[in-house]
């Protein structure tokens, strides 16, 4: 078994979350949306696009290609991190998704209107090897540091993928705004920024491909074929899942809040380029002032949460997402999304870590499996990423308002947060229970 709290290990597992936040600072948040805007509205009247001879809105077809990276996900990961544990091949896995996701970011610098096709499954791709790799990630958690740790731990992931991000939007932001210097036009600097975002990702998941234990078997003496351990590993945990009260009420929770989080991180800069006629300069200052921000809130939470617990810290950053949501609907011009990215900037951070160790806490400790219990995890927030896209996208279309789309989110938020509140008392009774039983 792996020693666990080992300050080696547990930087290299952070510095994955350094290398591949470049992905979603650059691909998913700021310079790939406002190039895609871009170059689609630029040339079709309403921002129409044709994808293989199917009209769409540019950002409905963007959010729907998303939403289907997502659901392949959804699809293929509960039987690979199944198969991933019963072999032992956790950190493989992490690779090969990784890679995927790399390349498809090579892919992404000939994205022009007359490779749209090929661009838009670069798109696609990139999201499927982030969101892969990230599943495997994840599941190292309860495997490198113990309970009482796993709030910190998680919360360094976190903070390094915001600090990692950071530096590499710095480096793509002296390209875009400086095109001219380097003989080059906006276009150009922009597709280069998905050039370095590639070398970024790969160069640093060097070092925990390197560093990180590969993965325990389960297969002991069994001789299974590979694809029959597989789904008998994932029936055997999922049955387990079932037996865990807390996990159990955790999930729904988790999925309807993460609707709205995951689903306004992914189109907040579409709706200030498309909504507020947001220059993309401002929109690059706005998402680094969201990771800035960010990096206090992970680490306000993880605080918050050793202090007060975790489920009543999640419960009053939710409410404060209900509260911004509502918001987003009345924002009207540059200065109110400011203000508006600050505060999400604070709680984005803490939802996203204090959600990710809740979890590993809820799980059993001290097992091999960790892959296939976090693959419920993940399903679950792909999930929800996937309602939420697909949701955002059809109020859009219906309404041709992303206003309206974002108030139909609040809806999601406010049931998370009953739920957040059922689990709260539930955990509080179970404890008194335990409190009467010794």
């Amino acid at each position: 078994m792996q020693e666990k709290n080992n300050k080696k290990t547990i930087w290299a597992w952070a510095m994955f979350d350094w290398a591949n936040q470049s992905y979603n600072m650059v691909i998913t948040s700021t310079i790939f949306p406002a190039y895609y805007v871009g170059i689609t509205q630029d040339k079709n009247p309403g921002g129409m696009v044709t994808f293989f001879g199917h009209k769409y809105v540019n950002t409905v077809l963007s959010n729907y290609i998303l939403g289907l990276s997502y659901l392949i996900i959804v699809a293929i990961l509960p039987i690979l991190t199944s198969i991933a544990d019963y072999k032992g091949h956790k950190k493989l896995y992490m690779q090969v998704f990784t890679w995927l996701g790399v390349l498809a970011c090579f892919g992404l610098y000939f994205f022009k209107m007359d490779t749209f096709e090929f661009g838009m499954i670069c798109f696609g791709l990139a999201s499927v090897g982030y969101c892969g790799g990230f599943v495997f990630y994840n599941s190292y958690l309860p495997q490198i540091a113990t309970v009482d740790k796993q709030d910190a731990v998680s919360a360094k992931g976190f903070i390094y993928g915001f600090a990692g991000s950071i530096v590499v939007q710095l480096l793509c932001f002296v390209f875009v705004l400086c095109h001219n210097t380097f003989g080059m036009t906006d276009d150009a600097a922009a597709r280069l920024s998905f050039l370095i975002v590639a070398v970024w990702w790969i160069g640093f998941s060097l070092i925990p491909f390197y560093l990180l234990p590969k993965g325990v078997p389960n297969a002991g003496s069994h001789e299974y074929n590979v694809f029959t351990g597989g789904f008998k590993e994932l029936a055997k945990v999922w049955k387990r899942v079932k037996q865990l009260p807390l996990l159990r009420r955790f999930l729904p929770a988790f999925f309807f809040y993460s609707v709205g989080v995951q689903t306004i991180m992914l189109v907040a800069a579409n709706f200030a380029a498309k909504e507020l006629k947001m220059p993309d300069e401002d929109l690059i200052v706005i998402i680094l002032i969201i990771q800035v921000v960010a990096i206090i809130g992970a680490a306000i939470t993880a605080k918050a949460s050793e202090k007060y617990g975790n489920i009543k810290a999640l419960s009053v950053i939710v409410a404060i997402w209900c509260l911004i949501c509502a918001c987003v609907y009345f924002v009207a011009n540059a200065h109110q999304f400011y203000v508006a990215a600050v505060f999400v900037g604070l709680v984005m951070g803490g939802v996203q870590s204090l959600s990710r160790s809740t979890y590993s806490k809820y799980i059993p400790q001290n097992i091999p499996d960790t892959a296939s219990y976090f693959s419920f995890y993940d399903v679950t927030e792909k999930l929800s990423i996937v309602v939420g896209l697909f949701t955002f996208g059809f109020v859009e279309a219906m309404t041709h308002e992303m206003r309206d789309s974002a108030l139909v989110l609040d809806g999601f938020f406010t049931i998370g947060f009953i739920l957040l509140i059922v689990l709260l008392v539930y955990e509080r009774k179970a404890k008194a229970a335990e409190a009467i039983a010794v």
